[in-house]
């Protein structure tokens, strides 16, 4: 600031000016230091003024980035992530239960639909010339199965496979094999010999329990489940009014069903609960690639072409059954997936063998 002052002053000095050309000098210092203040001044206020700004920017930027905040976990998952603890059975969802109250709502729901279902089964054998067509039933059940499964899928959010393919694979060849040799046991036995059979299931389930997913089962759990299974078969026994058909042919079938029946259980359970797939996901891709193994089967052995003349002659009763027998049997089974993932195969069977029993 005293910058032009001192120089003027200088030059006063060295030059040696009278009085009038000193007062003018001193005068035009002054006006020159003036000057130079008001230029100070300016810049100082400029300077503080892009201070301001500068500060107000970082202010505003800093509050910006402050005002974001972050939902819950829920909030910000996709739709598929959040449902992946839901438990969707025909579009309830029994997570909102405790688990009592879903046991009881999976337990009616097999219960309704498993007795029409067994109804239904036997009515479609007792049609006279049918029984030797049990593998063609079971693959339009299938064919049912995957459309149904199909429709329930599109309904919901999550449309994506979770389970390996591979793992769908092995599932869909022992569906084929509980429900292809179950319906064709039918053949050779009555329906109350069928479900002296089905009371036993308990058992294998065990096994397989313990060889698949490496469960142990104290004295209680293995007492209970053979004197439940030994009950439900004196209990059955002794209100049948038909004579059970004990035929070499149909206990082999039922046998090997039941077998396959305890091991797809277990599988199911450690499935579903590692890749958190949805009920839909798994009737579908199961019984779809079911469907195309029993295709290829009755092409091979050339029990498509009499299966299907067989039908066609009367088709509103034979795939009207069909058709509510497998509508019946898709609810039934979406039940039953639901008491997997929910409480495990063991319990799940406990349940079905005293419900069909």
């Amino acid at each position: 600031m005293g910058a032009p002052c001192e120089e003027v002053a200088t030059a006063v000095k060295s030059a040696g000016v009278g009085g009038e050309e000193k007062e003018d000098l001193a005068q035009q210092a002054k006006e020159t230091r003036n000057k130079g203040e008001e230029t100070n001044k300016d810049n100082f206020g400029s300077t503080e003024c892009s201070k301001t700004r500068t500060m107000d920017l970082k202010y505003n930027n800093s509050r910006k980035y402050i005002s974001i905040t972050v939902p819950p976990k829920t909030q910000t998952m996709s739709p598929h992530i959040k449902s992946i603890d839901d438990v969707v059975v025909l579009g309830l969802n029994l997570s909102r239960f405790n688990k009592l109250t879903q046991f009881f709502i999976c337990v009616a729901g097999v219960f309704v639909f498993y007795l029409i279902y067994g109804y239904l089964q036997e009515l479609i054998f007792s049609m006279e010339g049918f029984k030797p067509y049990g593998w063609y039933l079971t693959l339009v059940q299938f064919a049912f199965y995957s459309i149904f499964g199909l429709i329930e899928l599109q309904l919901i959010q999550d449309k994506r496979r979770r389970i390996p393919g591979k793992t769908y694979m092995i599932i869909a060849f022992l569906t084929v094999g509980t429900m292809g040799l179950s319906n064709t046991s039918l053949g050779y036995l009555n329906y109350p010999t069928q479900v002296i059979f089905k009371c036993c299931k308990l058992i294998p389930v065990m096994l397989g329990g313990v060889l698949i997913q490496g469960k142990r089962y104290n004295l209680a759990d293995v007492s209970a489940a053979v004197c439940m299974s030994l009950g439900l078969v004196w209990f059955t026994l002794a209100d049948s009014t038909i004579a059970p058909n004990f035929n070499l042919t149909g206990v082999i079938l039922i046998s090997l069903a039941l077998c396959a029946d305890a091991v797809i259980g277990n599988v199911q359970e450690k499935a579903m609960k590692l890749h958190s797939a949805s009920n839909s996901e798994m009737v579908l891709y199961s019984y779809s690639i079911g469907f195309v193994y029993i295709l290829l089967g009755l092409t091979c052995t050339s029990g498509l072409g009499p299966a299907v003349t067989f039908c066609s002659k009367n088709p509103i009763r034979t795939y009207g059954y069909a058709f509510l027998f497998s509508l019946t049997g898709y609810f039934g089974i979406s039940f039953v997936l639901a008491l997997i993932k929910i409480f495990g195969a063991l319990l799940a069977v406990t349940g079905m063998s005293g419900l069909v029993c």
